[in-house]
């Protein structure tokens, strides 16, 4: 290995010189030296090792092509505003001082455009959105067919100088000639960043457009730069304009004439209209379009004498430009168009004005103008038609207005600006004029009314035919707002991976929406755990009126249907479940049937979408394009499909979810075996070819009945085409898109939504050649999706509620902004920050899983992050992924070269690891990574200026080792580094992202050491495995950086990047920020969440969360909750007083904590995470409300946990600490194996194993101690065959208050989030529940309970036993809490905070079973079809992705209804049975019960012979004799879907453990039902046996409030539709 890693360091090295420049050549700021870009500037260390650690760039990071923090010859500049305020930043443009009027544009893409836009003459122009300069800057020599220049709006840069938060010294994109650095230089245009430009946004906003100037670091501001901005302008208007003031004001000055062409020049010449346009400073892309449109234009100077020209009959039309500066000012241009406004109509020409244009046309027209406060510049002003009501997203850059109320006679307005009301254009009622403030030409911009030239140039060639009568536009879309009564809302059902709690989010959101608009809602929905599915509560919580725990089947929704009569049925808030549904009951007639409405989009709107035969079609009515593909039904046509398009190609399924049953096939053999598995789950496949290493790039979409269409969010995926976007990297908004491909993208989109018939929301994904404008669509979904979620949380725009009032019929326009108040739903979402989604995968929980990702989702959730770079947000978003983890940093091994490579080249979850692993040791150019992994190189710089910061930060330890010399202690050395670094530079490693704990990493002495001695791997451990070291630990550093003044700021996401102020207090931190956007709430109580869904922690934890969120509001408590999951509930920022969308670790806790002067945390409803951060919070002084930190130590830590109840006199399994193997070896052989390894602080059984001999032991040892390295390892006896047993309960000062105890369905050995649930038990004699309740009583009080709480036991003969208790809530509590009808989480949330219980009617210790006359079950849904290789079985670690539950007057009705809603098919013809000989005894009961009830039998070798002997008749199938017997007969039978369950029993003795698993694995990849468990099977032969002689679909589908209505009066504790 030493030998491995000793090649690859010399190969790294001798390659840094002669292919180092690669990635710089790509990637660098053009025309700067190579050499220049990544000098280390580190002062030297004084005496006193206080001298500053200056980490400009790193020289060992000179092949990278990324900085780490500023260019080496940057210098500090600083923005002087008028008032006085001194913002200070880094040049990184022109070294000059210019004045200007400083203005903000909220515009994410189109700098370029922006800034060689005219109209921005004599102003500073502020960018909102954060990060500039990504996609550099194209060709300015390039032209066009008409010579104009081709990519930019004028032929040079007309703003005096450009602001930004984050400018990128490194772009990447095929069309870039230069850097935006060097343009800006050469044109002698300074640019400043690092500047909080969110504050001064805010600051323009309040104060209105401000004078101001830039001062750049040794360059003085004489009297020729004041004037500067005066070239041209004779001295009389220089003097007026304020020349030789402090603070000139460029609006004083004729900017028109600046501006304006001298000559007059003609384009397009010779084509048939001829257009006489007025240059106030107009932009190329007008000329353009006109010309492009058949026009010939000719444009003059402003000044020109317009009636004159038109008389001579030589024009056709007049056309106006946008331009910069005050209206008023233009007294010439105004008297000859009012000239021309009033020539009779034989010499009356159409005219059309633009931005400058429709004010000097309002001025000639009797109107008087004003100045904006701030004006309007950026992409997203909607804009509504007063005609026709349509309304348009519009491109703008003004700040003065018209006021139409003094418009002449004959005048009207014309267009209106949704939010601000101000007018954006106006029309002649008889002539041929028209005006629109907007920029219909775009560049940059949306182009959705560029049809405004087809209207003018249309009306030119009428009026030259002798019409001259006033313009017509485009007429509305015809459209009805239904009248609904009631409406049928379908849900999900239980989570999975693909359809996971966004639907939750989506319905709860929904549900809200239709309350409020009067709706009568009724829920269909098994996922007990979801908020949506409350029983009671307000219509602000978004309630449902009737809630039924059913299977979302068609035959069970119409039961549903035919019992409420609803008006309307919404489809599109349930995932695919839901929407396939929805097209099944239509093409079954039982819409029609009931008069039933599909509300929103059509069932053939989603057809359209959906059968890609049809989508491919209707993408080609409108000239749109797939990749090159094939539908089909069947697996020869797709042989056939994919030898015409050529291999390798892709398979997609149709009808399907997150990518199940699509991956890239590279033969025939591969293509064959993933179409018959595609095709099992999907009625249809897609054959498409591979684009494989494009970019992927989605788009939310919003359309109204009135065809208003909008996209609020567009995304960008880190990794390229391949990865599924659930399991990719996702970046919005796009970084690497120019302001042409982002509206590009966007207006494709636009037309596919109308064009397809979607009504509501929805979201399309395209690939993007990388090399040019090429693309090709995707896909669509109709629907809302888990990408839905994310944009509506990055955003702030709710896409679920939104959707659901469109589908009433609703129009944008009518709609209010939830965040704003004040602004219109209408409109597009800027964004000031940036947001990055990581995905949360739990491949390493099952054995053998295939762990590659690709065009199948495997990911079990995600986590958002927000920054206000992309380094910020993208560590951020790496730690809220798992606790572990510490941000960008290795983690694994790969000195194995080969691993490394196929790590780059065919990427896991594991890839940024294996990335900062080829930094760390330089194996590979950040070039050669791009060529492997085809990740824009974009990202990967950003990536290695990560790396360079940590290197730099690294060598501090270095020169203090060198400083204090050989004696001192690593201590020593490091707490001198850690004092090395002033308030600059710690800052500045704060804005990368980096978190307390990974700087002091950074400064251990012994890291440091280990990476300067031999290639020794530890040397580059992580950051968490560091922090354990001698040196200074995470709270030394946040000691030192609060002593420097160096904290986060809280930042609100507004929707509209501060240019409206926010309603809402949704929040996240930063450190690259000058001011906090709220105040510090004071008193109020904070609620961890659950962080990223994952195996063992999932939507019932956010149900817990907003159930303490709720009750806390009821009890006027102030909430705070801090949770990064997009897909809750918990995270709409309208369900608790402030949202921090922020890591879950100590360090954000704790600032939060302090900044709000919160008065106390409850960690007891999110989970594991949550609950392991209790004491460390509890020793930095943190209120912890609830039970003791102490105690829930004591209650995590096995060592205490299993003592405490020792002596406490509760019995549990025997127990040992893990001391030594050979101790672990010792205890196995007293008791008897098998024995149970229980690790510490850990979730869903992470680690816990159960070991059968020696071998076993030492191996499950190894990994539970590498879990949990800084808690104990318990072994205890393992029992067999036990019966499992849960509690539920709720505690106040030691005292059980509430309490709920079911049984396990399956033994014990099963995890009980794995296990089926009944509820009341239904097999527990009186003697062991009597127990439970005193171990239960005894628990509580030994630990001091307040609060939640769970245990688990086991009842063996006369024992019960305690497994374990959590001091938290449980994945059952929203089980337990729906089915007894109280709410366990707002009564333990009353306990937490002292407030009274005593009159909700809880089921405490004394009160009998409830519910007494229904029983509910609750089954798990697991996603093993997803996971490739994995082998379907259950153990002590979970495995399942989500739950269901529903109730029945019997157990056998619940458990039916309940395996229906997870998605198991009830068999109906044939059963296949496998089952080890221990078994077979308990066997032949079930099996001979579905042999009665008509069932063929199938079985394997021996099981068949058992079978046999016992006069049971069965067909034999062998099992496959090896891993290559892919077609015994057993297989076969199992893909021909010959049998319709499975049933195959595991064993550790099997004799053929192969056959076994192929058996299983097979059923899973085909789709056909599998029972592993024996007691689930004797369940099952029961309740079909129980209704055997009735349809399945006559179980009764009951309400839960109608079973708690049927309870006796003496047993009812609520009424019948109370809860909470």
């Amino acid at each position: 290995m030493a030998a491995v890693r000793s090649a690859m360091a010399a190969r790294a090295a001798s390659r840094a010189v002669t292919r180092g420049a690669q990635f710089s050549a790509v990637c660098r700021v053009a025309g700067d030296p190579v050499s220049g870009t990544f000098p280390v500037r580190v002062q030297a260390f004084g005496r006193s090792l206080r001298g500053q650690l200056r980490l400009f760039s790193s020289a060992a990071a000179k092949d990278a092509g990324a900085e780490v923090f500023d260019h080496p010859d940057a210098r500090k500049a600083v923005l002087v505003l008028e008032d006085g305020t001194k913002l200070e930043g880094v040049s990184f443009g022109a070294p000059v001082g210019i004045h200007g009027e400083v203005v903000f544009t909220t515009g994410m893409v189109g700098y370029p455009e922006s800034l060689t836009d005219p109209s921005y003459r004599g102003q500073i122009l502020v960018s909102t959105y954060p990060l500039a300069g990504n996609y550099g800057v194209p060709d300015t020599a390039a032209t066009d067919a008409t010579g104009l220049s081709k990519f930019h709006e004028s032929s040079r840069i007309q703003a005096s100088g450009f602001i930004c938060q984050d400018y990128s010294y490194t772009h990447s994109h095929w069309n870039a000639k230069t850097s935006l650095a060097k343009w800006l230089r050469d044109e002698g245009v300074p640019g400043i960043h690092g500047i909080d430009t969110r504050a001064l946004t805010k600051k323009i906003r309040a104060h209105g457009a401000m004078l101001g100037r830039i001062e750049i670091e040794g360059e003085a501001m004489s009297d020729a730069a004041r004037v500067a901005a005066t070239e041209g302008v004779g001295a009389t208007e220089a003097s007026a304009a304020g020349a030789g003031k402090p603070f000139p004001d460029p609006n004083l000055r004729n900017l028109v004439a600046e501006v304006s062409i001298k000559e007059p020049k003609v384009y397009g010449e010779g084509n048939g209209l001829r257009i006489l346009a007025v240059d106030c400073g107009m932009k190329n892309n007008m000329i353009r379009t006109m010309v492009g449109m058949g026009a010939e234009v000719k444009v003059v100077p402003w000044d020109w004498d317009l009636a004159s020209e038109i008389k001579a009959g030589s024009v056709d039309g007049l056309f106006i430009s946008n331009g910069p500066g005050d209206p008023a000012v233009l007294t010439p241009l105004i008297d000859n168009v009012r000239t021309v406004l009033e020539l009779p109509e034989e010499e009356m020409v159409p005219i059309f004005g633009i931005c400058l244009g429709n004010q000097v046309t309002g001025l000639a027209a009797g109107c008087s103008s004003y100045k904006l406060p701030f004006g309007n510049r950026g992409q997203n002003q909607p804009v509504v038609n007063l005609l026709t009501g349509s309304a348009f997203i519009t491109p703008q850059n003004h700040g003065y207005a018209i006021d139409p109320k003094s418009l002449a006679e004959g005048w009207q307005p014309l267009f209106e600006n949704v939010n601000d009301g101000t007018n954006e254009g106006i029309m002649h009622t008889s002539k041929p004029f028209f005006t629109a403030q907007f920029h219909p030409e775009a560049k940059g911009g949306p182009v959705d009314t560029a049809f405004l030239f087809d209207v003018f140039l249309k009306s030119v060639g009428q009026a030259k035919a002798g019409n001259k009568g006033p313009i017509s536009m485009p007429k509305p879309v015809p459209h009805d707002r239904p009248k609904v009564r009631k409406v049928l809302l379908l849900g999900s059902g239980g989570l999975s991976i693909g359809q996971a709690g966004e639907f939750d989010y989506s319905g709860a959101q929904a549900i809200k929406a239709l309350k409020e608009e009067g709706i009568e809602v009724v829920l269909m929905n098994p996922n007990i755990a979801s908020v949506q599915t409350n029983l009671t509560g307000t219509t602000a919580n978004g309630q449902a009126d009737e809630v039924y725990f059913l299977p979302v089947t068609p035959d069970f929704i119409e039961m549903v249907i035919k019992r409420e009569r609803p008006d309307g049925i919404m489809i599109s808030m349930g995932g695919q479940t839901a929407l396939n549904c929805g097209v099944e009951l239509d093409k079954n007639g039982v819409l029609e049937k009931y008069g039933v409405r599909v509300l929103g989009t059509s069932v053939q709107a989603i057809k359209n979408t959906e059968d890609r035969d049809i989508f491919a079609s209707k993408l080609k009515e409108i000239g749109e394009k797939l990749a090159p593909s094939v539908a089909t039904d069947n697996i020869e046509d797709a042989v056939k499909a994919a030898e015409g398009i050529g291999y390798p190609v892709m398979i997609r399924s149709a009808y399907a979810l997150g990518g199940l049953g699509s991956g890239i096939c590279t033969d025939e053999e591969h293509l064959r075996e993933m179409a018959s598995k595609a095709l099992a789950v999907a009625p249809q496949i897609l054959v498409e070819k591979s684009l494989k290493g494009w970019k992927e790039v989605e788009y939310e979409v919003v359309r109204d009945a009135a065809d208003n269409c909008i996209t609020v969010c567009n995304m960008e995926n880190f990794d390229p085409l391949g990865v599924h976007t659930g399991d990719s990297i996702v970046i919005a908004p796009s970084q690497t898109l120019s302001n042409e491909e982002y509206h590009m993208l966007r207006e494709t989109a636009i037309k596919v939504v109308r064009h397809c018939g979607i009504v509501g929301e929805c979201n399309i994904q395209y690939a993007l050649d990388p090399h040019s404008l090429d693309y090709c669509i995707i896909e669509v979904n109709a629907r809302l999706s888990r990408s839905s979620a994310l944009a509506s949380k990055a955003t702030g725009y709710p896409l679920a509620a939104v959707a659901a009032r469109l589908a009433l019929g609703v129009t944008l326009p009518e709609i209010k902004n939830a965040v704003t108040k004040v602004t219109s739903a209408c409109f597009e979402p800027s964004l000031d920050y940036v947001v990055t989604k990581i995905p949360r995968w739990d491949l390493a929980k099952f054995a053998g899983v295939n762990q590659e990702i690709g065009s199948a989702m495997k990911s079990v959730g995600e986590v958002m992050a927000i920054g206000r770079s992309f380094e910020e947000s993208f560590q951020k978003a790496m730690r809220m992924v798992d606790p572990g983890i510490e941000g960008f940093e290795p983690r694994g091994d790969y000195s194995n070269p080969e691993a490394l490579l196929r790590e780059l080249t065919r990427p896991t979850d594991k890839r940024p690891a294996a990335i900062a692993w080829a930094l760390q040791h330089g194996t590979h150019t950040m070039e050669e990574v791009h060529d492997l992994s085809k990740i824009d190189r974009w990202f990967l710089a950003r990536l290695k200026r990560m790396h360079d910061a940590g290197v730099v930060a690294r060598q501090a330890v270095s020169r203090a080792r060198t400083e204090l010399g050989e004696s001192a202690s690593a201590l020593e050395i490091s707490r001198a580094a850690l004092a090395s670094i002033d308030k600059a530079e710690m800052r500045k490693l704060k804005m990368l992202g980096f978190s307390d704990r990974q700087i002091a990493g950074f400064l251990k002495e012994s890291q440091v050491a280990s990476e300067e001695g031999a290639d020794d791997d530890k040397a580059w451990a992580s950051s968490a495995i560091a922090a354990a070291e001698a040196g200074v630990q995470e709270m030394d550093v946040r000691t030192r950086r609060k002593a420097l003044g160096v904290v986060p700021v809280a930042k609100q996401i507004d929707t509209l990047a501060a240019e409206y102020p926010a309603q809402t207090n949704y929040l996240y931190t930063t450190y690259a920020g000058d001011e906090n956007d709220v105040e510090a709430s004071k008193d109020g109580v904070m609620v961890l969440g659950s962080g990223t869904y994952r195996i063992g922690s999932s939507v019932e934890f956010d149900w817990c969360s907003v159930s303490a969120i709720r009750t806390l509001r009821e009890l006027g408590r102030t909430t705070i909750v801090v949770n990064y999951n997009p897909e809750t509930v918990s995270t709409d920022y309208d369900e608790s007083d402030r949202l921090y969308f922020e890591e879950l670790s100590k360090e954000r806790v704790l600032d939060i904590y302090e900044a709000e002067t919160a008065d106390g945390i409850i960690v007891s409803v999110g989970g594991q995470i949550p609950n392991n951060l209790a004491l460390p919070l509890h020793r930095e002084g943190v209120k912890v409300l609830g039970t003791s930190p102490e105690m829930i130590d004591s209650a995590e830590d096995r060592f205490k946990f299993s003592s405490l109840m020792d002596s406490a006199g509760v019995k549990q399994p025997a127990w040992k600490e893990l001391t030594t193997l050979a101790d672990a070896k010792g205890f196995a052989e007293r008791v008897g194996f098998p024995v149970l390894v229980r690790p510490s602080y850990v979730l869903s059984g992470a680690a816990m194993s159960v070991a059968h001999n020696d071998e076993e032991l030492a191996r499950i040892l190894a990994n539970a101690a590498s879990v949990s390295p800084e808690h104990p390892v318990v072994i205890t006896k393992f029992h067999d065959d036990a019966l499992e047993i849960e509690f539920d309960g709720v505690a106040k000062d030691g005292k059980v208050i509430a309490h709920a105890i079911s049984e396990h369905v399956e033994q014990a050995g099963v995890h009980s989030g794995d296990a089926t649930l009944v509820l009341p038990p239904q097999t527990l004699s009186p003697y062991y529940t009597t127990q439970v309740r005193d171990i239960a009583a005894r628990v509580a009080s030994t630990l001091k309970i307040t609060g939640p709480f769970n245990m688990q036991l086991l009842a063996d003969g006369a024992d019960v036993l305690v497994i374990e208790c959590n001091l938290r809530a449980s994945r059952s509590f929203p089980f337990v809490s729906k089915t007894v009808g109280s709410d366990f989480i707002a009564a333990a949330t009353k306990a937490m905070v002292d407030a009274d219980t005593s009159k909700d009617g809880l089921p405490d210790l004394t009160c009998g079973p409830r519910p007494s006359n229904f029983v509910g079950i609750k089954c798990p849904m697991f996603s093993f079809t997803r996971l490739g290789g994995a082998d379907p079985v259950l153990g002590v670690e979970m495995a399942s992705t989500g739950e269901v539950a529903c109730f029945g007057k019997d157990k056998h009705e619940a458990f039916l209804k309940s395996l229906m809603a997870s998605t198991f098919s009830l068999p109906k013809k044939a059963i296949l049975v496998s089952t080890p000989a221990s078994d077979h005894h308990k066997l032949v009961h079930p099996i001979f019960k579905l042999a009665t009830l008509g069932f063929k039998i199938y079985a394997t070798d021996d099981t068949h012979t058992f079978l046999s002997e016992h006069g049971i008749e069965s067909t034999m199938v062998p099992l496959p004799s090896n891993a290559q017997d892919t077609k015994s007969p057993l297989m076969q039978a199992i893909r021909g879907r010959d049998v319709d369950l499975v049933v195959s029993v595991p064993s550790r003795t099997a004799t053929n453990p192969t056959g076994e698993f192929m058996m299983r694995r097979v059923a899973t990849d085909y789709n056909v039902p599998l029972l592993t468990n024996l007691n689930l099977v004797v369940m099952l032969a029961d309740a079909l046996e129980k209704h055997s002689q009735e349809p399945m679909v006559a179980l009764v589908p009951d309400k839960l409030a109608e079973y708690y209505a049927k309870e006796r009066p003496s047993d009812a504790w609520t009424g019948p539709k109370e809860f909470h």
